[in-house]
């Protein structure tokens, strides 16, 4: 069966309310079905294609198009072909590319790659302009872990972060996040903190990296860390929970991810007694971590239970997400360090969230600015999306305990209902 011919209506000019509705009002005296649309505005310059069948009466409809465009001091271009657009080629993926700021090297070398694996850019569009510059671009013609790999070489070259996902329903479904808390919902490590009030900070730092770059066994460096705090007074707990800081956008994520109907979790190689008020004032649905032995009023140098270790995390995980009745390939985990990984390669999407270089080689994506809401944008969520539910005062299950700017300080003590 031969396809049908088709027009190409193609309008520029100056955005206002009622071009659109205008334009189909003289399309619709032609008896034209309505094959594709696309719209964009870029600062308030409108770019509106229309394909439609071909009318028998082409050369009115033409000349019809012409006079409103006129009248309307919109340009137009009327292109004859055949059928619709080209299909989509095999293999479709999501890239998202973040900067701060984004510069047009940047973008020219992410596009020269996917240009190279043989891949198409079939849509750009941007998601946020602040705190980042965050643009997705949806691409088809080469699987998606061979543009991941080709993009996140010319990623690292370029000082971007670029995050390649497959399209379709798997990236819409996550509906469980999982976030590690030490330097990822935090600023700075817990135990650093607890160790200055000791006075030991110098050794507990050091065999914290160490651990983090992954060369020493998290629980034997967390026992040989927390044995440094031994005879430390429990009130430098309470001094400790007043001193962390949230890292930028940690309450809009939370809040947004809540109002989106996810579930949210955190998993720590810290402590419950900070990690407790974290629930409490963030409104999280799960929470795991260590316990630190008190006994009379001082800290005895020991954990209590099962330690939270980087196998642990990702039975955490696997936990919380049949406690929320969701796959695994519907969760994302977030995290920074060695011991995040087991859970980041479990989850459906593992994001290295300004990470060790050894979990930003082996994590689906990375994240290197100093902001956690970007996370958001990886989700397709975008900024305009984030603040207009904010301006609405929408809400999502609990009172929110925050609001206030993405850039600015987040502390958990602060913005309290």
């Amino acid at each position: 069966m031969n396809a049908p011919r088709t027009l190409l209506v193609k309008i520029f000019g100056k955005d206002r309310p009622g071009v659109t509705s205008s334009l189909f009002e003289i399309l619709a005296g032609h008896s034209v079905e309505v094959v594709d649309v696309e719209q964009t505005v870029t600062r308030g310059r409108l770019t509106l294609c229309v394909l439609i069948t071909t009318p028998t009466d082409e050369g009115r409809l033409r000349a019809g198009v012409h006079r409103w465009a006129d009248g309307e001091r919109l340009e137009a271009e009327i292109l004859s072909g055949v059928g619709d657009n080209r299909p989509r080629g095999e293999g479709r993926s999501h890239v998202t590319v973040l900067g701060h700021p984004l510069e047009a090297a940047a973008f020219a070398g992410i596009a020269h790659r996917i240009a190279a694996t043989g891949a198409n850019i079939d849509r750009i569009f941007r998601l946020a302009k602040y705190p980042v510059t965050a643009i997705e671009l949806q691409v088809s013609g080469v699987e998606t872990d061979k543009l991941r790999l080709e993009l996140a070489t010319e990623a690292a070259e370029r000082r971007v972060d670029v995050a390649v996902q497959p399209s379709g329903l798997r990236r819409r479904a996550k509906r469980l996040i999982v976030m590690d808390v030490d330097s990822t919902l935090i600023q700075g490590e817990v135990i650093e903190l607890l160790a200055e009030h000791a006075g030991c900070l110098d050794e507990v730092a050091e065999v914290t990296a160490a651990a983090m770059r992954g060369e020493l066994d998290f629980a034997e460096s967390l026992r040989a860390r927390v044995a440094l705090l031994a005879g430390l007074d429990e009130d430098a707990i309470g001094k400790v929970r007043e001193q962390v800081v949230l890292t930028r956008g940690a309450r809009t994520l939370v809040r947004t991810l809540k109002r989106l109907g996810y579930k949210v979790g955190i998993v720590s190689g810290g402590f419950t007694q900070v990690t407790d008020a974290l629930v409490e004032q963030l409104g999280l649905d799960y929470s795991a971590a260590n316990t630190l032995e008190v006994v009379d009023g001082k800290l005895t140098g020991r954990v209590v239970g099962e330690i939270v270790d980087r196998a642990g995390k990702a039975r955490l995980l696997r936990r919380f997400a049949a406690e929320a009745g969701v796959p695994l390939t519907a969760t994302v985990a977030i995290g920074d360090g060695a011991n995040d990984l087991d859970m980041l390669n479990a989850a459906g999407l593992g994001v290295a969230f300004n990470a060790k270089p050894v979990v930003r080689e082996a994590a689906d994506t990375a994240v290197n600015v100093p902001f956690l809401d970007t996370v958001l944008f990886l989700l397709g969520v975008t900024r305009d999306e984030i603040e207009a539910a904010d301006a609405a005062d929408v809400p999502y299950g609990r009172p929110d305990a925050s609001a206030g700017p993405t850039s600015g300080q987040e502390s958990p003590n602060a913005g309290r209902a």
